[in-house]
């Protein structure tokens, strides 16, 4: 019998049905081995030895695992092929090996990857085992070090200079100085006015609207309704004769098949969910073996998947929507390592409706379906009108475009209908029904969502495919930012932890540092740059900067959001928003002096549809997911996922009454802190 250890349950029971009787296939169940929690566990002093210890509540299975390889003929580790992954093979190979009692002879245990869980996929694997990547191994120990030094470094820092029981990461700091920025950048922003000129006109068979483009041949720009009332005066008055008529066939080509990048993205823009969660889905297809590994930057396909594709498309939708060749896709990323394909299905041919999982997973299948397909479909070819309207010194214009053929549309169709433009010719005279303008201001960047801001962090280069879900949530989870309507705005503790940092650690944040030292760990990977020098390089100006920060910085402030109410209880101070662990909550501005504190209530002015007393507030569930429920919780039990639309909330997604107490809020603790 040969053994095959992976670390996901899931994940053994789909290698089990389809090796048969000659493998036994069992799970670590996540990581073995672990920096421990409560001290720094890397010695600064001897090349940054990391001090990993076993995970205590994985003892039974660490020895389940060894008596199972003492009997096995073979052993294969095959946990996922990343740098998480093979350092986690690497434990594996440690707890086989180490030790006089039991110990396995090195040459039995062998290291296979695959980025699909296919059965030719894993005999191919088998076929080629080999041994750990230490360089992959090397490459995570050091991410792990470098993130536990800059935390543990930091965070007694900010619990000194900030606020206690604050805490700081290397990447995460970057991630909530981008949202602070942001944020200062629309506070900053003066709306500017303009306004648009529209004219309805009236050929031999039908009237359409055009907007004015040109003035004396120069781009038109209006800015107040003096201009405004001058032109339409002129409009008025004037001849309109159709002054150009240009036509052009234009295509779209299909977007390139899934990276973890934009997978999360489009997923955030679809079905409006967070990264955590798409990920979280695309682990349990990818373990049901029904996509390929979906933690990765590359844009490249293996042939045999194409090929299948391309025969499917052919079957499926006809010859037209079928190149001539094989598309071929360009990884951008220099650094594309992790992964040597894209996201895709294993076979095209399993249809939505045949996925084994829930609604969530079918949802997501689908749409790494379609796209692995479309991207290997035609473009979609468009007919585009544009028509130039001359009234003297003004030039008005509309367009549209017509699709003539769908393409890779047929699997991502279009919303709307196609602008439908006028029958008329160059030359040809027209009358003006109306005119008039319409008063713009221009508007303030916008705020970043979960898809934004990992765009702009992989445009930056910063974080790989396996950190953006964890970034994101480690910063709302520190309450570092908020969401509002799918938008990220910084807290006022974030706020004063980036203008610290900015001010006492600005090398270490900046976009380019934080960019260079994710270079690093990718060279590390390659075996081209050794990870103690890395880490001796950084470690040496950065401790000493700590030190000369916590001696000789000065304490900054929390900006408190005031209430306009005087406390209740020392009647001197002013009620304000505080942000702690939990969330924020109401306390005296006078504090310490004052411990007055109140539940903060975040209202979206709407009265409970249940009770009909209490008022829908925003809440979260322990794992921080938000809801909404009534204010007179718990004699009120009413809770939805979905926000109300026109005021009111679709009761099919309204919760039972055990909602609330199952989540278990944390209400109840925000008014602990102090």
């Amino acid at each position: 019998m040969k053994l095959i250890i992976v670390e996901s349950p899931t994940k053994a029971t789909t290698l089990n049905k389809f090796l048969g009787s000659g493998y036994d296939v069992d799970s670590t169940k996540g990581h073995i081995k672990d920096l421990p929690k409560s001290k720094l566990s890397v010695d600064v002093e001897h090349d940054f030895k990391p001090n990993y210890e076993v995970v205590e509540k994985q003892s039974a299975i660490i020895k389940n695992l060894q008596k199972k390889a003492k009997e096995a003929e073979g052993i294969f580790i095959a946990t996922d092929p990343d740098r998480e992954g093979e350092a986690i093979a690497q434990h594996v190979y440690e707890i086989l090996t180490e030790g006089k009692k039991d110990k396995i002879k090195p040459d039995t245990i062998k290291r296979i990857t695959f980025h699909e869980i296919t059965q030719s996929a894993v005999e191919d694997a088998i076929e080629k085992s080999g041994s750990v990547d230490i360089n992959l191994v090397n490459a995570q120990i050091a991410r792990r070090v470098l993130d536990r030094l800059v935390g543990y470094t930091l965070s007694p820092v900010l619990w000194r200079k900030v606020r206690r029981g604050l805490s700081a990461g290397r990447v995460q700091s970057v991630a909530v100085r981008l949202i602070v920025e942001k944020e200062e950048e629309i506070k900053k922003f003066k709306a500017e006015e303009y306004w648009q000129i529209f004219s309805e006109l009236k050929g031999n068979k039908n009237q359409f609207v055009t907007e004015l483009v040109k003035i004396d041949g120069i781009k038109a720009v209006v800015k107040n309704k003096k201009n405004v009332d001058e032109i339409v005066a002129d409009l008025k008055t004037a001849k309109y004769i159709v002054a150009d008529i240009r036509k052009k066939e234009v295509s779209k080509k299909p977007y390139s098949p899934f990276t973890t990048s934009t997978l999360t993205q489009t997923s955030a823009r679809f079905f409006s969910w967070s990264a955590k969660k798409t990920m979280r889905m695309a682990q349990g297809l990818y373990e049901k073996g029904l996509i390929t590994y979906h933690r990765t930057d590359s844009h490249s396909l293996a042939k045999s998947a194409v090929d299948s594709a391309r025969e499917f498309i052919k079957k499926e939708y006809g010859s037209d929507y079928l190149p001539e060749g094989p598309v071929v896709y360009k990884t951008k990323s220099k650094s594309a390592q992790e992964a040597h394909e894209a996201i895709r299905v294993t076979d095209v041919k399993v249809k939505t409706d045949q996925v084994e999982g829930s609604s969530d997973e079918q949802k997501l299948y689908d749409l790494i379906r379609r796209r692995f397909l479309a991207c290997q479909m035609n473009p979609a070819k468009y007919s585009e009108t544009s028509i130039d309207v001359s009234a003297g010194k003004y030039i008005l214009r509309v367009g549209g475009q017509t699709m003539i053929f769908d393409g890779w549309r047929k699997l991502f169709p279009t919303d709307g209908e196609a602008v439908m433009l006028p029958e008329i010719e160059k030359g040809d005279k027209l009358d003006l029904i109306k005119t008039w303008g319409d008063q713009k201001f221009t508007q303030p960047p916008a705020r970043f969502n979960e898809a934004s801001l990992i765009k702009m962090l992989e445009k930056l280069g910063i974080g790989r495919p396996s950190t953006y879900a964890p970034i994101i949530s480690t910063i709302q989870a520190r309450s570092y930012v908020e969401k509002k309507d799918a938008q990220f705005l910084p807290t006022t503790v974030g706020v004063a932890v980036t203008k610290f940092l900015m001010a006492n650690f600005m090398e270490e944040l900046e976009y380019n540092f934080t960019a260079e030292m994710e270079d690093d760990l990718d060279k590390v990977a390659t075996g081209k740059l050794d990870w103690t020098k890395m880490m001796g390089k950084f470690w040496g100006p950065f401790g000493k900067k700590a030190e000369s920060v916590t001696k000789n910085a000065e304490r900054i402030k929390i900006e408190t959001e005031k209430l306009g109410k005087k406390c209740p209880d020392c009647k001197d101070g002013e009620l304000v928003i505080r942000v702690g662990r939990f969330g924020k909550f109401i306390s005296c501005s006078t504090f310490p002096e004052c411990k007055h504190t109140e539940k903060f209530l975040d209202k979206i002015d709407m009265i409970c549809p249940d009770c009909k007393k209490g008022e829908v507030i925003i809440k979260k569930t322990r794992i921080g997911r938000s809801f909404f429920g009534c204010s007179l919780y718990p004699d009120c039990e009413f809770a939805s996922w979905k926000k109300p639309v026109d005021g009111k909330f679709d009761k099919k997604n309204n919760q039972n009454k055990n909602f609330v107490k199952k989540q278990e809020t944390k209400e109840n603790d925000v008014t602990k802190e102090k």
